[in-house]
């Protein structure tokens, strides 16, 4: 049984929706403030986080970038904005898809299933993948526990975000990667990935590999092409 933390300040909301989850095999923690969701999140082990973008006590988007300095957990985030760019920043600082109120139940239940298929788990009985880790200019990716180490031997937290634009470049290195491809293979199913946060993953990517933005190194531009990744993963 999946274990989803739901975090919205709407009580029907929170009945509504936790109702349904549970009949699809959810165990719902439900709560309505931010506080309420960092003490769960540092007392507990969820499987998924639903978060409003919009609470009384906090901002979403800043639930999200703490969220994401320590925690690897899928995050699902809800919006009433019709802004895009609070998709897209909500995307860059790690949250893996955005629901737009008002939806439906079952959307969000399809949508928390295929968010839980891209993460691997690692404790679940006959579903252990295989020790992966690609090895680059002195650093290492481990695919499994989704961890960055620098040629320091020091780890350096990724974004979900982040970790899928590394894991594709890693994949298409010495390959020319447009930005619509790349929006392309890095997206949430669902959610519209656009060119400028392409632009913007990159940047965050290039400065927690030490690149300087206008000194790429491992991350180069191509003009007028897209980008590409100039080393090969060691075998």
């Amino acid at each position: 049984m999946n274990r989803c933390l739901l975090v919205d300040d709407d009580p029907e909301v929170l009945g509504t929706v936790s109702a349904y989850l549970a009949r699809f095999g959810f165990a719902v923690k439900a709560v309505d403030t931010g506080a309420a969701m960092r003490r769960a999140v540092l007392a507990e082990v969820f499987d998924v986080v639903v978060l409003d973008v919009l609470l009384p006590d906090d901002n979403g988007l800043e639930l999200c970038r703490w969220l994401r300095r320590t925690h690897t957990t899928p995050l699902v985030m809800l919006t009433a904005l019709g802004d895009p760019m609070s998709r897209v920043v909500g995307l860059e600082l790690g949250a893996d898809d955005f629901i737009p109120k008002p939806f439906e139940p079952r959307e969000l239940v399809a949508r928390l299933n295929a968010v839980l298929r891209r993460v691997p788990r690692p404790g679940a009985p006959g579903r252990e993948p295989p020790a992966r880790s690609d090895r680059f200019a002195g650093w290492s990716l481990d695919r499994l526990r989704r961890v960055l180490v620098s040629p320091a031997d020091d780890v350096v937290p990724l974004s979900n975000a982040e970790y899928r634009l590394l894991a594709v470049f890693l994949d298409h290195a010495g390959q020319v990667l447009s930005r619509t491809r790349l929006a392309s293979l890095t997206g949430a199913p669902g959610v519209e990935t656009s060119e400028r946060s392409v632009d913007l993953m990159v940047f965050r990517l290039r400065r927690k590999l030490g690149n300087a933005p206008h000194d790429p190194v491992l991350i180069r531009t191509v003009r007028g092409e897209g980008y590409r990744f100039g080393v090969e993963p060691a075998p």
